[in-house]
């Protein structure tokens, strides 16, 4: 891969970032319209990918993105109010960014995303409206047609004073503007409708002798003291028709300077660039056009013994005032002594950490080799040595997993849009809640629970919270609520999502389990297992199908999803009050603490998170209430499953005495009884193969110091083996 396409790689991966946080700051923004810091980061965002891409030459998306950005500008200045339906269209405008970005690997864009692109636009400026009624273009060739709209005395001096309250306008008009069909006085008429034009004053510099003059050239050059409140972006693009070719100049008041200087003091260090152009660019002193003329000068003179700092030629060049450049130094310096002190972070490809973590495994696995035959030799020094390093590899195993771990507020976020989208086609007030964004999972984890949780979060729209009408009969509030939380719990992250609408009527869940064939007639459930019912396919208690629901799929293959990433699905509910579904999930897939098993002649690897307690059988009773199997364990009954007899193990055990691991998966607990208790054990996940996807209470393999295969329990689906077995005897 070439240096352009490395730089191109990483244009795409900053600039999805930047989309995402846009995204995050549009939903915010309609529940804070208000939030100045929101717009500003909703506006960098777009600023920023139109600057980037202009450094490839992708023309199509800076030319759709320059639009989004002058309306985003326009929020800004308040000269736009944010309402639902400009979020919405701004929503589309980054939703259409990403795919222009999607595209940019092909010769040309897509002819339709050029056209949907077109589209957009125009409902963006239905939406926007224009900047005061009219554009500079069609103000001056309106100025142009009525010169009694303006009228103002020329004095013939070489340059008026800055006054306090004025901007200063330089302007020298190119020989040709003429002959391009412009008039100069057209553009000072429309710049008469932006404020008051105090003064006027001609430049004679470039004037020549009478007998050298060209009738048809312009030698014409202004000095323009201008009352405003307009801005200076506003101010410029009055002359954007003859900027190219003439030489215009835009300084402030004073009493901008003050103001200026506050902004860039209030521009924060964790902003994107920290650079003297785009600090002026972002308080306002500085224009794009201005900047890039500055940037072509210093391009120009780069080979010169002593070139130019960019603060000196923007001054030069009369785009700003010295003292706004001191203000935006001190402002750099300020920054970089900030970006100093913080920690520097790298972008990994994941692909490489991948084979990090793949490379740790192997190491714990010939660790685990080590130290068996170290104890097979029973030499004291080399156990010492091997004990050593069996403990930088634990912590080398645990830096580079948490290396892979991400919070899982990113997530959480994207689905404001989907709350705001499908609320909105059903008719619903609903907000979303979030908690728990700091929470930790693997990267791996996260990438693939993004599917099961936008099910969950649709379902609870469209089946969990009820119409505005049924909410205020049953005494709720009219917007419903959902909520996202995250939290850790006996070594496992569980992800809820609950909401406060009517809740699951377990009777009609059973009712219709039992018409659909799902249960048999005379089968006895208890309440929780009538709930999880709701995870079987072809079950749904929705009257209607929709194009959201109410055709009994999506919750199976939620749980399919979650089981495929050993965890697990609880689901517990109040009619009326509402529902809450808990999706338990392993912090990693790749390597874990275990709890190593003996059962015959095979071992097996517990999840040592999952590991309550572990005690000799004949220290408890057996309790056989109704034929069923449970046991005593300090008044606290549970049921139990032999290892043994569920994987068929033959002849009794070898070691003579057996044992009960309690185990926990949520607030379920269960006794294994195995036949050997043999330690703590360093356990790298290897995936099963499809042949054994049907094996019940097996989530995985690993391979032993000793060389042999160990298979890894699924505690969850112990758990459940277990209770049903106990009811099948009772």
């Amino acid at each position: 891969m070439d240096l352009m396409e490395q730089a191109q790689e990483t244009f795409v991966t900053e600039s999805l970032d930047l989309l995402i946080a846009m995204e995050e700051g549009l939903n915010q923004l309609e529940s804070e319209p208000d939030n100045e810091e929101l717009i500003n980061s909703v506006f960098r965002a777009a600023h920023t990918i139109k600057g980037s891409a202009g450094l490839f030459g992708l023309d199509d998306i800076v030319a759709f993105t320059h639009k989004v950005e002058n309306v985003l500008d326009r929020v800004r200045d308040g000269d736009i109010a944010i309402t639902p339906p400009l979020i919405a269209i701004l929503l589309e405008c980054r939703d259409h960014t990403e795919a222009l970005i999607e595209d940019m690997g092909g010769e040309a864009t897509d002819p339709a995303l050029l056209e949907q692109s077109g589209q957009l636009l125009e409902r963006l400026q239905g939406v926007a409206g224009g900047p005061g009624g009219a554009s500079p273009a069609a103000g001056a060739e309106a100025a142009a047609s009525s010169p009694s709209t303006w009228e103002a005395s020329v004095d013939r001096q070489e340059s008026p004073p800055v006054e306090n309250d004025n901007w200063h306008i330089s302007l020298k008009f190119h020989p040709d503007v003429f002959r391009n069909g412009m008039d100069p006085l057209s553009f000072l008429r429309y710049l008469a409708t932006l404020g008051e034009i105090v003064r006027v004053a001609t430049s004679l510099d470039a004037m020549p002798e009478a007998e050298a003059m060209d009738p048809e050239s312009c030698y014409l050059g202004m000095e323009v003291a201008f009352k405003s409140d307009a801005d200076k972006q506003t101010i410029m693009e009055v002359f954007d028709f003859i900027a190219e070719d003439s030489e215009v100049a835009v300084l402030p008041p004073y009493s901008k300077l003050s103001e200026y200087a506050e902004l860039i003091e209030k521009l924060k260090a964790q902003d994107d660039s920290y650079r003297i152009g785009d600090l002026l660019l972002q308080c306002g002193a500085l224009t794009q056009p201005e900047l890039d003329k500055a940037l072509s000068y210093q391009q120009a003179h780069r080979s010169d013994p002593e070139p130019q700092p960019l603060g000196e030629v923007l001054v030069e060049q009369r785009a700003v005032h010295p003292e706004t450049v001191k203000a935006a130094l001190g402002k750099q310096k300020q920054i970089k002594e900030v970006k100093l002190k913080e920690s520097k972070s790298i972008r990994v490809d994941a692909g490489r950490l991948d084979q990090l973590i793949n490379l740790v495994g192997e190491l714990v696995i010939a660790g685990a080799g080590t130290n068996l035959k170290a104890q097979q030799l029973g030499d004291a020094d080399l156990q010492e040595s091997v004990s050593l390093i069996s403990r930088l590899v634990e912590e080398i195993r645990d830096r580079s997993l948490r290396l892979r771990m991400v919070q899982v507020g990113d997530t959480f976020n994207r689905f404001n849009r989907v709350v705001r989208d499908v609320s909105r086609e059903l008719g619903k007030s609903i907000r979303l809640v979030i908690e728990g964004s700091e929470t930790e999972l693997d990267k791996s984890v996260v990438e693939k629970i993004g599917d099961p949780l936008t099910h969950l979060v649709r379902n609870a729209i469209d089946h969990g919270i009820e119409s505005a009408e049924a909410r205020r009969a049953a005494g709720k509030p009219e917007q419903g609520m959902v909520k996202l939380d995250a939290y850790h719990d006996s070594g496992s992250i569980v992800i809820e999502v609950s909401d406060d609408g009517g809740g699951i009527d377990a009777d009609k869940v059973l009712a219709k389990a039992r018409a659909n064939g799902l249960v048999p007639a005379d089968a006895q459930l208890s309440r929780p297992e009538i709930l999880r019912l709701i995870l079987k396919a072809g079950l749904s208690t929705k009257e209607a199908v929709s194009n959201l629901s109410g055709r009994g799929v999506g919750m199976d293959v939620v749980t399919k999803n979650v089981e495929a990433l050993r965890g697990d699905i609880e689901v517990e509910s109040e009619l009326g009050r509402g529902t809450s579904i808990k999706v338990r999930l392993p912090l990693t897939l790749s390597i874990i603490d275990g709890f190593l098993v003996g059962v015959g002649s095979a071992g097996y690897v517990i999840p040592l998170d999952s590991v309550v307690e572990c005690i000799e059988h004949q220290d408890v009773d057996k309790v056989r209430a109704h034929g069923g199997r449970y046991i005593n364990l300090r008044d606290e009954v549970l049921p139990y499953l032999n290892l043994r007899e569920l994987f068929g193990e033959r002849g009794a055990s070898t070691v003579g005495r057996e044992n009960i691991v309690v185990v926990r998966s949520g607030n379920q607990k269960a006794g294994l009884v195995v036949d050997e208790l043999m330690g703590e054990y360093q356990t790298v996940i290897k995936p099963l193969s499809r042949i054994f996807s049907r094996l019940s209470g097996i989530s995985g393999s690993t391979i032993l110091g000793s060389g042999e295969v160990a298979m890894i329990l699924d505690v969850s689906a112990l758990i459940k083996e277990a209770e049903q077995k106990t009811l099948q005897l009772g």
